[in-house]
C-alpha cells in the first residue's frame, strides 16, 4: 500500500497556517531522530566532493525554470531566502538541510539562522536576506554572472523551530533555450546534472509541475519517470493552483487521474511576483493558500493532498521511512569502504625522517620482499590465480611439459642415414675388412648425439632464468611503487644475481653432458648389448627382405647362358676391378686395344698367360710372327716392347660406399641404430633427470636461500636510505587523500552508532564481522559514541524513545 493510499484513509488535521503547526505531530520526532544523523553524514562526506562514492537518502527538486520550485521551499523554510528573478535563478545545485530546534515555549528560542559549509568556523547568518546574497555571491564565484551553470554544490543548513527536518536539493530548472552564457547544449547539460542525482536508489524525487501546464508534458515527471520509471521514488507537486482557468480545478490531478504515482501529489499555491515585490511574507502567503482552498469547494474532500504544512509532513514522513529502509545497506557500504581505504592507506605507509626508522623500513621491506618471493616460488602466496598457472608452478611445467617433452620427441636416428652409419662402420675398419661391427663408429655416433642435448638443455635453464625474473617483478608491486629508486636499486641486484646462479648452473649443465660423453657405460643395465642386438637386427633384416622374394619372369630369371659364363669368366679375370672392402673402383684396368680383344684361337696357349689376362688383340700375331722368325730371347723383348701400357685413373677427390650393400652391411647398420637408441634413451633419462636438479641447485633454490643476504649486503646502508627511500609525488598525493577519506569514513561509521533507535528498527548490531572494528579501534559488540556537536543538541534529546513509542508512531501512518 503506498504513502498516499495510507494518508487518504488516516483522519487529517486541518491545514495549519504555517509549517510549524506540524512540529508536534508524531513525526516529528522520528524525523528529529535520523534525518539529522543523515544530515551529519552528508556534511561529513562533503570534505571528499566528487570523490565521495557513498550515496545518502535525500530528495532532489527537479523542476522546469519558472515552475515554483523556489517558492515551494521558501514555503517549507517560512522565509524568504532565494534568488529570484526572471531567468533562470538556480544555477548551482543547493543542498538545503531543514533542522528543529526547541522553540522559545519548550526551553528553547525562537531564533532562525543558516549556516554555509563552505564558510568557516559554521558562521551563523540570521539576516535571511544576507543568506540570499551569499547564494548569489558564491554562485557567481563558480559559475559567473552572465547565467552560467556549475555542478558543483551549496550546502546550506537553516536551523529553526518552524520547520521539520528535511533534507532537499534544489537543482537548475530545465530550460530550453540558453541565454546569457549558456552552451548550447545547456538542456542536455541540466538533464544529466539532475539525472546524476535522481538515478540513485537513495534519492527521492520531488517533481514540481505548474497546474497551468499540461501535466503529461511535464519535463520534471519525464525526467523522473527515466530515473524511476516504476514511480517508486516520485512525489508529484502542483503549483499555482490559484491560477488556473476559471472553472477548472486540479483536482483530477492530485488524484492521481492523469499520471499516477505511488507516492501521489500535493497542490500548493505560490507566492506571485506582486507578493514578491510587495513584500509579503511567507507566512501571509501561508494564510492566503489555506483561505484559497476553504474557498474552492473543489478541494474540500482533499485536505490531506493540499498545502505547505502537509507537504512538509509528507516529505518528513517519507524521508524518514527511506532513511530507515536504507540504513543496514548503508552501514554495510561504509564498513566496507571503511576497510578497503585502510587497507589501501596502510600500503602507503608512513613518512620518517630518521636515520633508525628509515633503516627499520627499509629492513622491512627488503625482509617482506624476499618472504613474498619465497612464497611464489612455493605455491604459498595469498593472492593465488585461478584463470593461470604462476610462480613456481610455471617452472614445474617448464621442466615436464617443455623440457623433458621435447627431449622424449626426439629420434636420435633422425639425422642418420644408412649410408652415414656404413660410411661410419667401413671408415672404423681401415683398410682391412672387419670380422665383427666395430665398437668405434657406435662411439662416435652415440657422442654426437648425446651432444644434441646441451642446446635444450642450456635454453632450459635460461628459461628459468626468465621466469624467476618475472616473479621477482611480481613481488610487492603495490608496495614498491611507493619507492621508485629503491624498486629500481631492488630489480637491479636481483638481475645480477640471477644471472650469477645461471652461470654455474650453465656450466654444471655442461659437464652432466661432458661426463655422459667421456664414458659410454656399455655395461648399463638398461642397456640392449650386442648379443640382442644382433638377434633383433637379423630378425629385421629378414622380415624386411620377404616381400622382395618374388618369382621372376624365366626369361629374366635365366639369362644367356653364354653371356653369364662371359661375365664369369671377365670377373675371375678382372682382379682389378673387384670390389675392394666395399668401395667400388671406378678405374677398371684400361688398355689400348681391349675394346677390340677377341676370344684366343683354337688351342693356343702362352707359357706368361698374359694373352688371358690382359686379352691383346693383335699380341697374338705379333707373338707367332716372332717365335717363329727369331730366336727365343730376342722374341720375347720385341714382345715387351709391343704390349699396351696398362693406365689406372686418379681416385676422386670423395669417396662414397656403393649405393646398394649386403645383407650382412644391412645387419650391420641394423645393429648400429639399435645400440645407439638404446643408450641414447639412457642418456636422456639421466639428462631429463640432472638437468633439472641442476637448475633447481644452482639458480632457483640458491636464489631464495641468498638473497634476503644478497639485499643487505648490496642495499642496506645508511648512505643510500635516504636515496632509497625517497617517494613520489604522485604516492604523496594518494596517501594524503586516502588519510582524508579514511578519516571521514571513520567518523561517518561512529555518526551511523549515535542513532538511538533499537538494534532491530535500524541495524543489526551483532558480532563485527567485516573487520572493520580494528580499524576505529571499536570493540566487535555493539557500542554507542557520543560525538559532541551543538548542531545536533536539540534533535538527539527529542529523539530517544522507546521501541513501544517507534512501533506506535509506524502504526499510525502504516509504515
Amino acid at each position: 500500500m503506498s504513502v498516499e493510499e495510507v494518508t487518504a484513509d488516516t483522519p487529517q488535521p486541518p491545514p495549519s497556517s504555517t509549517a510549524a503547526g506540524t512540529a508536534s505531530s508524531n513525526a516529528a520526532p522520528l524525523g528529529s531522530s535520523v534525518i539529522p544523523i543523515v544530515n551529519k553524514l552528508q556534511d561529513i562526506f562533503a570534505q571528499l566532493g566528487s570523490q565521495s562514492s557513498i550515496e545518502l537518502p535525500q530528495v532532489a527538486v527537479v523542476g522546469s525554470q519558472s515552475s515554483g520550485k523556489s517558492s515551494v521551499l521558501e514555503a517549507l523554510v517560512g522565509r524568504d531566502f532565494l534568488p529570484r528573478g526572471n531567468d533562470i535563478c538556480t544555477r548551482r545545485p543547493l543542498v538545503l538541510q531543514l533542522l528543529q530546534t526547541k522553540s522559545k515555549s519548550n526551553g528553547g528560542s525562537d531564533d532562525e539562522w543558516g549556516e554555509f559549509l563552505h564558510l568557516p568556523n559554521n558562521h551563523r547568518i540570521y539576516d535571511f536576506s544576507e543568506i540570499r546574497r551569499e547564494i548569489e555571491a558564491e554562485t557567481n564565484r563558480l559559475a559567473g554572472d552572465n547565467k552560467g551553470v556549475s555542478a558543483k554544490q551549496i550546502r546550506l543548513k537553516i536551523y529553526s523551530p518552524n520547520v521539520l527536518d528535511i533534507t532537499l536539493v534544489d537543482l537548475p530548472g530545465i530550460t530550453k533555450v540558453p541565454v546569457g552564457d549558456q552552451p548550447t547544449d545547456i538542456e542536455a547539460q541540466i538533464r544529466t546534472m539532475i539525472l546524476s542525482y535522481i538515478k540513485q536508489p537513495s534519492c527521492l524525487i520531488l517533481a514540481v509541475t505548474p497546474a497551468n501546464s499540461d501535466l503529461a508534458n511535464s519535463d520534471a515527471l519525464q525526467v523522473a519517470r527515466a530515473a524511476d520509471p516504476d514511480g517508486h521514488r516520485t512525489i508529484g507537486v502542483i503549483t499555482k493552483l490559484d491560477i488556473m482557468d476559471k472553472g477548472t480545478d486540479a483536482s483530477n490531478l492530485l488524484l492521481g487521474k492523469i499520471v499516477p504515482l505511488r507516492l501521489g501529489y500535493v497542490g500548493v499555491v505560490n507566492r506571485c511576483q506582486e507578493d514578491i515585490m510587495l513584500n509579503r511574507s511567507v507566512k501571509e502567503a501561508l494564510s492566503a493558500e489555506e483561505k484559497f482552498f476553504r474557498s474552492r469547494p473543489a478541494y474540500h474532500g482533499l485536505a490531506d493532498r493540499l498545502g505547505i504544512p502537509r507537504l512538509a509532513k509528507k516529505l518528513n514522513q517519507i524521508l524518514v521511512q527511506h532513511i530507515k529502509v536504507l540504513l543496514p545497506d548503508l552501514k554495510s557500504r561504509i564498513s566496507n569502504a571503511l576497510v578497503a581505504t585502510a587497507k589501501e592507506h596502510q600500503s602507503y605507509g608512513e613518512i620518517t625522517e630518521s636515520k633508525g626508522g628509515q633503516g627499520a623500513v627499509l629492513l622491512n621491506f627488503l625482509s617482506k620482499y624476499c618472504e613474498a618471493y619465497s612464497s611464489l616460488l612455493e605455491g604459498k602466496g595469498e593472492e593465488m590465480s585461478t584463470s593461470e598457472l604462476s610462480g613456481g608452478a610455471r617452472i614445474h611445467y617448464i621442466f615436464q611439459s617443455i623440457f623433458v617433452k621435447s627431449l622424449e620427441e626426439v629420434d636420435p636416428c633422425e639425422d642418420l642415414t644408412d649410408d652415414d652409419i656404413r660410411t661410419a662402420i667401413q671408415n672404423a675398419t681401415g683398410p682391412k675388412s672387419a670380422l665383427f661391427v666395430p665398437d668405434v663408429p657406435f662411439q662416435v655416433l652415440v657422442k654426437r648425439q648425446i651432444s644434441r642435448l646441451l642446446d635444450p638443455s642450456l635454453q632450459c635453464a635460461r628459461f628459468i632464468f626468465d621466469e624467476l625474473v618475472k616473479i621477482s617483478h611480481k613481488c610487492m608491486m603495490n608496495e614498491l611503487q611507493r619507492f621508485p629508486v629503491l624498486r629500481k636499486r631492488m630489480d637491479e641486484v636481483i638481475g645480477d644475481f640471477l644471472r650469477d646462479g645461471l652461470e654455474p648452473s650453465e656450466a654444471m649443465i655442461g659437464d652432466i653432458i661432458d661426463m655422459e660423453m667421456d664414458y659410454i657405460n656399455t655395461s648399463h643395465p638398461n642397456f640392449i648389448g650386442g648379443t640382442k642386438a644382433v638377434e633383433q637386427a637379423m630378425q629385421h633384416v629378414k622380415s624386411s627382405r620377404i616381400p622382395h622374394s618374388v618369382s621372376r619372369p624365366k626369361e629374366i630369371a635365366e639369362p644367356d647362358r653364354t653371356s653369364s659364363s662371359s661375365a664369369s669368366q671377365v670377373k675371375s679375370r678382372s682382379f682389378l676391378g673387384r670390389q675392394a672392402n666395399g668401395i667400388v673402383a671406378d678405374q677398371g684396368v684400361v688398355s689400348a686395344d681391349s675394346e677390340k680383344a677377341a676370344p684366343a684361337a683354337n688351342g693356343s696357349d702362352s707359357r706368361w698367360g698374359l694373352p688371358s689376362i690382359f686379352r691383346g688383340s693383335d699380341s697374338r700375331a705379333v707373338t707367332k710372327e716372332n717365335f717363329s722368325n727369331k730366336p727365343f730371347s730376342e722374341a720375347v723383348e720385341d714382345m715387351s716392347q709391343n704390349l699396351s701400357m696398362i693406365y689406372l685413373k686418379e681416385p676422386p677427390t670423395v669417396l662414397r660406399p656403393s649405393e646398394t650393400h649386403s645383407e650382412q652391411q644391412a645387419v650391420e647398420i641394423q645393429i648400429t641404430k639399435l645400440l645407439l637408441k638404446s643408450y641414447y634413451d639412457i642418456v636422456r633419462k639421466n639428462i631429463e633427470d640432472s638437468v633439472p636438479k641442476a637448475i633447481m641447485h644452482f639458480l632457483v633454490n640458491h636464489t631464495k636461500r641468498e638473497l634476503h643476504n644478497v639485499f643487505i649486503r648490496k642495499l642496506y646502508r645508511e648512505n643510500l636510505f635516504e636515496e632509497m627511500l625517497q617517494e613520489t609525488d604522485e604516492i604523496a598525493v594518494k596517501r594524503k587523500r586516502t588519510q582524508a577519506t579514511l578519516h571521514v569514513l571513520q567518523q561517518a561509521y561512529r555518526t551511523l552508532d549515535e542513532l538511538p533507535l533499537e538494534a532491530e528498527s535500524v541495524h543489526n548490531h551483532g558480532t563485527d564481522t567485516t573487520g572493520v572494528s580494528k580499524y576505529l579501534d571499536l570493540p566487535t559488540s555493539s557500542s554507542k559514541y557520543t560525538t559532541s556537536s551543538s548542531s545536533y543538541t536539540a534533535s538527539a534529546g527529542t529523539g530517544r524513545r522507546s521501541r513501544r513509542a517507534v512501533d506506535q508512531h509506524q502504526n499510525g501512518y502504516g509504515f
